[in-house]
């Protein structure tokens, strides 16, 4: 569904001044994996339970190996708390993530964390047994606008094959995996991803964003300080009037070698480039993030008590360049799930039209910024 449609930066439009990895993708994060599971069926009148379909679950991996085993640095960070997430209280007590990260819709975080669950064991038979027990992280954003909320239609066979099927290449957006059903100002949302290479004298370290999008009103769209939404509204829906409030999930990869401390500095952040992007975070919106690094792997079985690790010795100047990177590679993801979506006709004949390029381009042609 995203094929025929381009990313931001082949409209001619950028943002920000920083500069793109190879592939403006979290995956340009060394070792990141993203996969997808999309789930498409029924058409018509809503019948709780059972259908239509229009939903599914992306995973990132911070690598291929046993995470359970090696472990990697992370911090999580709440925006607005209006949500469902699961597992990140010992995120914040221990600084680690240790399975895979999912998304998916907000009834279907029970089951995706248990798809995580058994996967883990299948994979250490001595989880609860002779060792201790594994925290999964599953974030969420609801998308029963247009999907059939209650059916909670991703199993574990969906989760399992998002993460078969995960890859380090081009990562696929719009309305693919855990954004088949969102909504994002008003416009067909869905997954959106980028990234930022720091500067020499920062480290040179590159930050990756990857983001589900389920936000903002279609006044607040802003490209590249461009008020959109001034401008352009979506068609109107036959169907009911579109929610409110709205959801984001952020995942941030980085390969600098930080502490669960500095990389919550950097989940902080994020709010910086959703705000670039002109929402103002509803009262009933769960915006989340989910910041890992893959510099180095925690040992869950280490062999001694300490252990050598390569640190910022000027943590002001590597912060002057992630900072920015946050901030440009999450204003991009979104810009970029928003591009990449097709239009999308759900439950109830409830539609989400994908945003007109070529008009959005003719407003930012109009500044003189493309």
């Amino acid at each position: 569904m995203t094929l025929g449609r381009p990313r931001l930066r082949d409209w001619g439009i950028s943002v920000g001044m920083g500069r793109p990895g190879p592939r403006n993708s979290v995956t340009d994060v060394s070792g990141v994996l993203v996969g997808h599971t999309t789930l498409i069926s029924g058409e018509g009148p809503l019948h709780p339970g059972e259908g239509p379909v229009r939903t599914g679950v992306t995973v990132v991996l911070p690598h291929g190996d046993d995470l359970f085993r090696q472990k990697v640095r992370a911090a999580v960070h709440t925006i607005n708390g209006y949500g469902k997430v699961h597992g990140f209280e010992q995120v914040r007590e221990l600084g680690l993530v240790e399975a895979p990260i999912a998304l998916t819709n907000t009834l279907n975080v029970p089951l995706v964390s248990d798809a995580l669950i058994q996967r883990a064991i299948h994979a250490n038979p001595q989880i609860g047994v002779s060792s201790n027990t594994v925290n999964v992280v599953v974030g969420e954003t609801s998308d029963g606008y247009l999907n059939d909320l209650q059916g909670r239609h991703v199993r574990a066979e969906h989760v399992w094959r998002a993460i078969d099927t995960a890859s380090s290449g081009a990562v696929e957006e719009g309305a693919v995996g855990a954004g088949i059903g969102t909504t994002c100002f008003g416009w067909k949302g869905g997954i959106g991803t980028a990234s930022r290479v720091a500067p020499e004298e920062a480290g040179g370290f590159t930050v990756g964003a990857l983001v589900q999008t389920n936000f903002g009103r279609p006044e607040q769209l802003t490209v590249a300080g461009v008020p959109i939404g001034r401008s352009l509204q979506p068609p109107a829906d036959p169907g009911s009037e579109p929610p409110e409030g709205g959801s984001v999930m952020i995942v941030l990869a980085t390969d600098a070698p930080l502490t669960s401390r500095q990389l919550h500095r950097l989940s902080v952040r994020s709010a910086a480039g959703l705000a670039r992007t002109g929402t103002i975070f509803d009262h009933g919106s769960g915006d989340f993030v989910i910041a890992f690094s893959t510099a180095y792997c925690v040992d869950h079985a280490p062999d001694g008590l300490l252990t050598d690790r390569a640190a910022f010795a000027d943590e002001q100047r590597a912060m002057e360049g992630l900072f920015p990177a946050v901030v440009e590679s999450v204003e991009e993801a979104v810009l970029n799930s928003l591009w990449r979506a097709e239009t999308v006709v759900g439950r109830d004949d409830h539609v989400r039209h994908a945003l007109p390029l070529e008009d959005v381009a003719d407003l930012v042609d109009a500044q003189g910024l493309r």
